[in-house]
């Protein structure tokens, strides 16, 4: 009977326990207090995308924020592949969605995601966000494959919104930091995160910031922090994982960067590459990419990998009408704002040459990465990146961290290195819908996600992560690689 009494009692814990880990609203609300501003949260029947209410639509700020400010709906896409190839949608996912206005921030720019599901597994994911993208960046790529796993997730925007529309015209605006959406565009725009508040340093204070509210969610909604906590990103999402494994050892057990962006004073450098791609491209289409040609040897020459022609259709055409000129205004208006970014050329910006004036050599190095992990990190990326190539991006942090280990083993520190893995996957490239136009290239998603997988087990069960590896096309990351190390070529046929 006594027996009896202990079982029913503990069932009876159980079943209050149980009772007490599905979050309210309320419970999160009241937690956040005044550290958040403009909320908005619900209880979902479904977390993932299957419900058309999780992301918002594009512009729903609302004033004072004009058009494009704010697009949501936009920005989930641009990281993830086509419909179709995304990740699957096996079940709906109930829980508390919440999203707000981070309160101290001066800017009124910095914004916050959470999404706790009912059947937490007790661990939770924070998600950096690429380009100048929203905190809903993530949500096909990262929120709908975690959230069906029972991760809580979190998102952020790195402190800044997207960018207003300037003008249209054939010359340059009067605003001194609008850039042109692309060489052949009279579209100009201007990028909030070049306004005098926004530097690129507060891109890592986000990433922290968010985990910080983030593991205050989740004690709220569930009655105790998170046992684990894991970092996700693309792009400059990427960089923001690093910088988070590198300074907060104390908020992250690990991460998994997906071509992330790779910051450094010294060459080569985003403005040292881009130019030297804008540059040369004109005269490499009207060669009839050829490749052969004086630009296109220029072009490879900055880093980049080949091209693939199709037709009419190049790859390193869709980046210069897409990418490349206005990454570069961008950069180098925060970087280098003194120089005349369409007077003197984007294409003719020197980086080397003008830092006895420019002082960007000093921004840079105030927010690069140093590959001093603290915590286990795995970078998944392309061969094929043709923003941001991979042997000066992806292959040059792991030249960071093996140059940081090498320190701390002279330091006596060698047992305490983080474990560290590049995993390169064959024709993999920065833009996942590219390979609508050209089948040859690899979807990186998958291998992303399955990075992620790897990193939990090792983190939580001591599994071996593979050895850093080229991933072949239509393989998977694999513990004894046929190809470890590096892609032998950055294009396989």
């Amino acid at each position: 009977m006594i027996r009896r009494a202990l079982i029913a009692a503990a069932l009876s814990l159980l079943a209050a326990g149980s009772a007490r880990a599905a979050p309210t609203c309320e419970a999160l609300v009241a937690a956040f207090g005044d550290r958040l501003a403009d909320v908005h949260c619900v209880a979902s029947a479904d977390l993932t995308t299957a419900n058309p209410a999780t992301t918002p639509a594009n512009d729903s700020l609302g004033a004072p924020w004009p058009a494009f400010a704010f697009t949501p709906t936009t920005d989930r896409a641009v990281i993830a592949p086509s419909a179709g190839k995304r990740t699957p949608i096996t079940r709906a996912v109930p829980g508390v969605q919440l999203d707000a206005r981070v309160a101290s921030d001066p800017t009124g720019q910095s914004r916050f995601l959470l999404r706790l599901p009912d059947d937490w597994n007790g661990r939770l994911v924070v998600a950096g966000a690429s380009g100048t993208r929203s905190e809903f960046n993530g949500d096909f790529a990262w929120s709908d494959y975690v959230v069906q796993e029972g991760y809580a997730y979190a998102s952020q925007n790195k402190g800044v919104l997207n960018l207003f529309l300037v003008g249209v015209s054939a010359t340059p605006p009067a605003d001194p930091l609008a850039c042109r959406l692309n060489p052949s565009s009279p579209v100009w725009v201007h990028f909030y995160d070049n306004d005098p508040d926004q530097p690129f340093t507060r891109w890592a204070d986000a990433m922290v910031e968010a985990a910080k509210l983030a593991r205050r969610g989740v004690e709220a909604g569930y009655g105790h922090e998170p046992r684990r906590t894991y970092a996700v990103g693309t792009s400059n999402g990427g960089y923001q994982v690093r910088r988070a494994v590198e300074s907060a050892p104390e908020l992250f057990d690990g991460g998994v960067d997906w071509e992330g962006t790779f910051v450094d004073e010294h060459a080569p450098n985003l403005l040292t590459d881009l130019p030297a791609a804008i540059l040369n491209y004109p005269d490499y289409a009207a060669s009839g990419f050829s490749a052969t040609s004086t630009a296109a040897r220029n072009i490879r020459a900055a880093g980049y990998p080949p091209d693939i022609v199709s037709g009419t259709k190049s790859l390193w055409g869709t980046y210069y009408a897409a990418f490349w000129e206005v990454t570069q205004c961008q950069w180098q208006k925060r970087l280098d704002p003194a120089y005349d970014t369409y007077g003197e050329g984007t294409g003719d910006y020197n980086y080397v040459g003008r830092l006895p004036v420019s002082g960007a050599d000093a921004r840079l190095a105030a927010f690069a990465t140093t590959g001093r992990i603290q915590r286990p990190l795995i970078t998944v990326a392309g061969t094929m990146d043709g923003l941001l190539p991979i042997d000066h991006h992806a292959r040059a942090y792991a030249r960071k961290v093996a140059a940081a280990a090498a320190v701390r083993r002279g330091e006596g520190e060698g047992r305490r290195r983080p474990a560290y893995r590049l995993y390169e996957i064959q024709n993999g490239n920065h833009i996942e819908t590219y390979q609508d136009l050209f089948p040859q290239l690899e979807l990186i998603e998958p291998h992303a996600q399955q990075a992620f997988d790897l990193l939990v087990r090792f983190v939580e069960h001591g599994d071996p992560l593979p050895p850093s590896q080229c991933v072949p096309r239509g393989g998977a990351i694999a513990g004894a690689p046929a190809q470890p190390g590096h892609c032998a070529h950055l294009f396989a046929p």
